[in-house]
C-alpha cells in the first residue's frame, strides 16, 4: 500500500512560531499526509526523499530559497456576509453603521451569503489565512440554509472554518439597537443553535468545520439568551463568541442599561472563561484586563475596522503582557474593504506602536498573534497556528526576494512591516490551496462574478 503524500520545503526561512521562536535561516519542513513530520535548519533528512516502491510516498519537492515559511494565519473574527454591502456608510461610527445596514442586512438569504462568504474567505486565503472564524448573527424569515452555505463554501476553497450560529433578539421596541425585523425569539434561537452543532460541528482533531454559539453583542441580545446560550454551548461542549467594549458608546449602553461595564455584565453572567472570545475589547480598564487573564477568556483584535469606525485602539500589549490569549481578525468587510487577514499584522503592529510606544509591538508579536495567538482563542492550539513536527500541516510560504521585499534584512518584518509578500504557496491539511498567488480549487473570475451578481440582487432587494 502507497504511503500518504510527502511535501518537502527547503531552503525558505522558517518561522516557526513555537514556544521558544525557534527559527531557520534556510530551514526545511516535511508534510506527510495532514501532518507535520520534520521541522529543522538546513536540507530535509535523507529519509524524506525515499520515494517509488510499495509503501513508499509520492513527493513533492519546494524550493523555498527567497522566501519565508510562517504557519497559516488565522482569523479570529469576520462577518463573510458584509463582504456584499462593503463600501456603505463611509464615514460613520459603530451605532450609526448598522443602523445604515441592518435593512439591507434584513434582506440577506442562503444564496446571496454562499456568494459572499465564497468571496470574503477567497480573499482571506489568498492573503495566507488558512483557519476562518465567522461569525454570523443574522437570519431573516425563510432565508434558507445560510449557515450551511458558510460551510459549503469554505469546502470549496479547502479552508479551515470555525463558523458561528450567531443571534440577536432584543430589537429596538424592547430597547435594543437592531430593528425589530432583524431579530428572532429566544427560544427559536436555541432550538436553531442546538441543530447548527448537531449538523456542522466537527471535534476532531483535523476538523475543517467547528460550531460556536454567539449572541451578538450586549446592545442586541437579552441577558436570557447570553445566560441560556452559554448552558448550551457548555452542555455541547462548544465555545463560545460575542462582541465586547468595542465602542464608548456600548459603554455607555451598559452604564445606562445594567449600571456595569460591557465585561462586568457579561462575567456576571458566565460569558468569562478559557472557552470564550471577544472581538475588538478595545475598552477595557485594568479590571477587566485582569479578568481576562484570570479566566483565560480570549480577544479578537481588529485593527483596520476599529480604524475605519473610529472606534479606537485596543490595549493589546497590556492584554498579551497579562497572558490574555490574543489573536487577529479582519471584522466585517463592510467594515475593512479589505478583507486580508495579513494586512491586519502590519496594521495591528504600527496601531499598537501609536498607543505604547515604538517598543510597544514587535513585528514577531504580530506574526504570533495572527498564527499562534489566533490558534489559542479559537481553542486549537495543540493542533495549528505553529510549525512543528505532530501539528497538522497548515503552512504559508511567502516571496520575499522580489521587488517589493529585496534588501530587507529580516524576513519577518519583510511581512510584519512591509508590504504584504505574494503568497507562493498556502497549504491547509496538508493539500495545496494557493499555489503563486492563484486559488486551486475556484477559477478567481467566476468568485468575482458570483459576488457582483449577489451584491446587485441584494441591493436591488
Amino acid at each position: 500500500m502507497t504511503g500518504a503524500a510527502r511535501t518537502i520545503i527547503e531552503g525558505a526561512y522558517v518561522a516557526t512560531v513555537d514556544a521558544a521562536g525557534s527559527e531557520y535561516a534556510e530551514g526545511h519542513v516535511v508534510v506527510e499526509g495532514s501532518d507535520i513530520v520534520a521541522v529543522g535548519p538546513g536540507p530535509a533528512p535523507e529519509w524524506a526523499a525515499d520515494v517509488g516502491g510499495p509503501g513508499h510516498p509520492a513527493v513533492t519537492r519546494i524550493d523555498g530559497r527567497g522566501h519565508l515559511l510562517t504557519p497559516g494565519l488565522v482569523n479570529t473574527h469576520h462577518h463573510l456576509y458584509q463582504w456584499l454591502t462593503r463600501g456603505l456608510a463611509q464615514d460613520a461610527i459603530l451605532f450609526d453603521w448598522l443602523t445604515a445596514l441592518y435593512p439591507t442586512w434584513s434582506k440577506i438569504d442562503a444564496e446571496v451569503v454562499g456568494a459572499g462568504a465564497l468571496g470574503g474567505m477567497a480573499v482571506a486565503v489568498r492573503s495566507g489565512c488558512s483557519t476562518m472564524a465567522d461569525h454570523h448573527y443574522v437570519f431573516p424569515r425563510d432565508s434558507g440554509d445560510i449557515l450551511g452555505s458558510i460551510v459549503h463554501a469554505a469546502q470549496q476553497l479547502g479552508v479551515r472554518l470555525s463558523v458561528t450560529r450567531g443571534s440577536m433578539d432584543l430589537g429596538a421596541s424592547k430597547g435594543g439597537l437592531p430593528p425589530d425585523f432583524a431579530v428572532e425569539t429566544t427560544d427559536a434561537i436555541l432550538v436553531a443553535s442546538d441543530d447548527a452543532v448537531r449538523r456542522f460541528h466537527d471535534p476532531s482533531r483535523e476538523a475543517m468545520t467547528r460550531i460556536a454559539l454567539a449572541p451578538c453583542s450586549p446592545f442586541s441580545v437579552t441577558a436570557d439568551l447570553l445566560r441560556e446560550s452559554a448552558t448550551l454551548a457548555r452542555s455541547l461542549r462548544v465555545r463560545l463568541h460575542t462582541h465586547g467594549s468595542e465602542t464608548l458608546e456600548e459603554e455607555a449602553f451598559c452604564l445606562a442599561t445594567f449600571g456595569k461595564t460591557p465585561t462586568q455584565y457579561l462575567d456576571d453572567l458566565g460569558w468569562l472563561g478559557d472557552d470564550v472570545w471577544m472581538a475588538h475589547c478595545v475598552h477595557l480598564d485594568d479590571h477587566a484586563i485582569a479578568r481576562f487573564a484570570e479566566t483565560g477568556t480570549g480577544v479578537a483584535h481588529c485593527p483596520s475596522s476599529n480604524a475605519r469606525l473610529a472606534a479606537g485602539i485596543a490595549p493589546v500589549p497590556q492584554l498579551v503582557a497579562a497572558g490574555v490569549p490574543v489573536g487577529l481578525g479582519v471584522d466585517g468587510s463592510a467594515s475593512n474593504e479589505s478583507g486580508q487577514l495579513g494586512a491586519e499584522i502590519r496594521m495591528a503592529v504600527l496601531m499598537n506602536r501609536l498607543r505604547a510606544g515604538a517598543d510597544g509591538m514587535s513585528g514577531r508579536t504580530g506574526l504570533y498573534l495572527a498564527t499562534m495567538g489566533g490558534a489559542r482563542v479559537l481553542g486549537r492550539s495543540a493542533e495549528i497556528g505553529s510549525i512543528e513536527v505532530g501539528k497538522l500541516a497548515d503552512l504559508a510560504l511567502w516571496r520575499v526576494d522580489g521587488v517589493e521585499h529585496a534588501g530587507i534584512a529580516d524576513p519577518v518584518a519583510a511581512l510584519t512591516l512591509g508590504a504584504q509578500p505574494p503568497l507562493a504557496r498556502l497549504l491547509v491539511n496538508g493539500e495545496t490551496v494557493v499555489r503563486d498567488g492563484e486559488l486551486t480549487r475556484v477559477r478567481e473570475a467566476d468568485v468575482a462574478r458570483e459576488v457582483s451578481l449577489a451584491s446587485a440582487t441584494l441591493r436591488a432587494r
